[in-house]
């Protein structure tokens, strides 16, 4: 793998407890990082063919540790300042217009994310098609078990709408995973419900509980629910539906603006409003998952984790359907960088850090730029060339 050297000194800033390199200053000669396990050169190619090499130090090799997490237990989190990543770059991101991913880009790109040390991956919708179910089962059953050498191995989640055929389906492929999760959704706002739906909210209550039973019924103790297009339900409802999921045995619960309508203290204030009003609050971790629409999806996602979000969903160059979701190196650089010191009033000392190591950020980037052949502009936040 290669970087540039203005792009391995960003990454080393804000890795944590390590030293940054010093940027050389910028000039015509052509400046190249060749990465080898865990050591580092740089070699720097002047025009009058002097060459310039830079040698990793210890505090570099660094760079290529995993910071500790705590120890993965459904609904719980020991550390209240700990914020899991959950990509959904397989699912959510796939639904961007042509960027249809072979089984095969699927497992690498999974790799990839595990390598990145993202908790959660999405891999699919196991019930849209025979291929989407064998490459959500090839993930689970390969990238599922691949247990890292820190004990790190990813949660491996397989999304359904909320009806049994579904959810069997997407058990059924993800139930080889070490770390196996269902991830069931409901449209709770009115117009989803009178018209998409046509269902009352009496009924849609019984539609969601019933999901998380039948998911739980099968051996699945990692159920995530999501009521979508959260953004513009009712916070009464939602307070009512949430609970009854709970109590019917959901682990996260996701809440989504799922047409990026919100504004960031409106969505912030909402994850509030159901941390303190939801009976069982305490049991279950909440998440976003914030599209892109009016640009805010990065900024809907901290809001989320400043009161007290600690699961952020988002993509791989924020690609997804529409606009696109939240981008997950802009998430996860903002809380790098940040999360110690602007997070203050939620659960825990405000000190938000999460597990992702931003040293495979780049690559991951263009791993997914080259499969789905989505280009991203030159100066696309922390990713781009020009970044």
């Amino acid at each position: 793998m290669k970087f540039s050297l203005a792009t391995l000194a960003t990454l080393c800033c804000v890795a944590p407890g390590t030293q940054a390199f010093a940027p050389a200053p910028r000039s015509s000669a052509l400046q190249q990082f060749t990465i080898n396990h865990n050591a580092v050169v740089g070699v720097t190619q002047h025009a009058d063919n002097r060459k310039t090499i830079l040698r990793s130090s210890a505090a570099d090799e660094a760079l290529y540790q995993r910071r500790p997490r705590p120890e993965y237990v459904p609904g719980k989190i020991s550390d209240p300042d700990y914020v899991r990543i959950f990509d959904t770059t397989l699912r959510d991101g796939e639904q961007s217009p042509g960027a249809t991913l072979t089984s095969t880009e699927k497992l690498e790109i999974a790799r990839m994310l595990a390598k990145l040390g993202v908790d959660i991956i999405e891999a699919g919708f196991p019930v849209a098609s025979p291929d989407d179910f064998n490459a959500v089962k090839q993930i689970a059953d390969v990238v599922g078990n691949e247990v890292f050498d820190d004990g790190y191995v990813p949660v491996i989640c397989g999304l359904s709408r909320a009806n049994p055929k579904d959810i069997q389906v997407a058990w059924d492929a993800v139930k080889g995973a070490k770390l196996p999760r269902v991830h069931t959704f409901i449209a709770t706002s009115p117009i989803h419900m009178e018209t998409k739906l046509k269902k009352t909210p009496d009924e849609v209550v019984e539609i969601a509980v019933n999901a998380v039973k039948f998911a739980k019924s099968l051996g699945c103790n990692d159920i995530e629910f999501s009521p979508e297009d959260a953004g513009r339900s009712e916070t009464e409802f939602l307070y009512r539906i949430l609970s009854a999921v709970i109590e019917a045995g959901a682990t996260t619960l996701n809440i989504p603006d799922t047409t990026g309508w919100n504004m960031p203290w409106e969505f912030g204030d909402l994850i509030k409003k159901l941390r303190e009003n939801v009976e069982g609050a305490d049991k279950v971790v909440f998440s976003t998952h914030c599209q892109n629409d009016l640009g805010l999806a990065t900024a809907n996602s901290l809001s989320g984790a400043l009161n007290g979000a600690r699961q952020l969903e988002c993509t791989i160059n924020g690609i997804g359907e529409r606009a696109g979701n939240a981008s997950l190196e802009e998430v996860v650089m903002a809380l790098a960088l940040r999360g110690a010191t602007h997070f203050k009033g939620g659960p825990g000392s405000g000190k938000l850090y999460t597990g992702i190591n931003p040293v495979h950020i780049t690559p991951t980037s263009k791993m997914v730029s080259e499969y789905t052949g989505m280009a991203f502009p030159p100066p696309k936040t922390k990713v781009g060339a020009q970044a």
